[in-house]
């Protein structure tokens, strides 16, 4: 049987245990804080990020994965396997996917690149289908051709709690940072084609506006694979994660309810508070 190593980048925000646990192999994003540099995952930590923020008043930099850092990568995970079916985040939020292909260019059709269109868990619900595949034996170009029909299948959306970094990373004006942090503003933010927009909007207490938006999403979305569904978050209280993971169990039927905390790579652009709920549709 063909040995198949299923990798992706941090930006995929699965964490340490379930890695481990389906072995998936991640390549780090560089996340930049003043003068210096660190591996997303490895040795920087979403409190940081906040830390930074909060004494500078600036968001930290977040640096694509070289063409020659993904091909050592990719050299090193071929000792052990015949192919790599590598998951990058969305093509349409990095130039990292041009970077990892042109490395991949270099074995001989042994890396398999799927620019997932997402990010997040959006992008690891596809990484952890990937996995199910290769567990039922499926073969490299069958897992390849499985994902890249159930990518714009993916649901990942997200509700904001601040707009501050949103401004600051020049995606939202002052006056609607201002009408935010007013009327107490929540957007909520949704990958189509492979990039971000703002999907609406939802006022009052973050509590409220998450509890309406899984509302909504019940609503949308009918048909759903059932096998997990992720709350994911970027630090936001514990009783804000428990009230939203009860709320999807309330309406909707997965068979699993992860939650996982956004990385910093994810962090970086959307701040603290932030969280979703992203599954598979059909």
């Amino acid at each position: 049987m063909e040995k198949i190593m299923i990798s992706m980048d941090s930006a995929a925000d699965l964490s340490v245990q379930m890695m481990q646990d389906r072995g998936i192999s991640v390549i780090p994003f560089n996340v930049i804080l003043g003068a210096q540099e660190y591996l997303d995952g490895i040795d920087v930590t979403p409190q940081m990020i906040f830390d930074y923020v909060k004494e500078t008043k600036v968001l930290p930099k977040t640096a694509a994965i070289s063409t020659e850092i993904a091909a050592e990568y990719f050299a090193e995970l071929l000792e052990k396997a015949e192919t790599v079916i590598h998951f990058n985040i969305s093509s349409g939020c990095s130039v990292t996917y041009n970077n990892v292909v042109a490395a991949a260019e270099r074995f001989g059709g042994r890396v398999k690149v799927i620019d997932s269109l997402h990010l997040s868990t959006g992008q690891g619900l596809l990484v952890l289908k990937a996995c199910d595949l290769k567990d039922a034996g499926k073969s490299a170009d069958e897992i390849e051709e499985e994902i890249n029909a159930l990518r714009e299948k993916v649901q990942t959306s997200f509700v904001v709690d601040t707009v501050e970094y949103l401004y600051k990373g020049g995606r939202c004006s002052a006056a609607s940072r201002f009408a935010a942090a007013l009327l107490h503003v929540h957007p909520a933010i949704v990958m189509k084609e492979g990039k971000l927009g703002v999907k609406g909007k939802y006022m009052g207490s973050l509590k409220r506006c998450i509890g309406k938006y899984i509302e909504d999403l019940a609503q949308e979305f009918h048909d759903y694979e059932d096998t997990r569904v992720f709350v994911t978050h970027s630090s936001c209280d514990d009783e804000i994660v428990q009230f939203a993971m009860d709320k999807v169990k309330e309406v909707f039927h997965f068979n699993e309810v992860l939650t996982t905390v956004a990385g910093a790579t994810v962090t970086s652009h959307c701040g603290r508070g932030t969280l979703g709920v992203l599954f598979i549709t059909k």
